[in-house]
């Protein structure tokens, strides 16, 4: 006599994972200045302030990347805004 699987087998779900922190997360859409500001700090940055300053040029560096990278997780992740005519 043959086995019956257990219907847990049969019927597969997809059980999407959801941690705490990420739950209710949504991006903020971000102006292009935001982005602009972030490309030209760096670039300040790197050719201004690391000669004067290599500790203030690790600290901006980081700022800015982390400026840079938000803006571009806004212009993937955010929701299209829908203006009025």
């Amino acid at each position: 006599m043959a086995k019956r699987k257990s219907s847990r087998s049969r019927t597969k779900k997809k059980v999407e994972k959801k941690t705490w922190f990420l739950s209710g997360w949504k991006p903020a859409p971000l102006p292009s200045s935001f982005m602009l500001t972030s490309i030209l700090g760096l670039i300040f940055t790197m050719y201004i302030i690391i000669p004067l300053s290599a500790d203030f040029a690790i600290a901006f560096l980081i700022i800015f990347s982390a400026m840079f990278v938000a803006s571009l997780i806004s212009m993937t992740k955010a929701p299209l805004v829908e203006f009025k005519k």
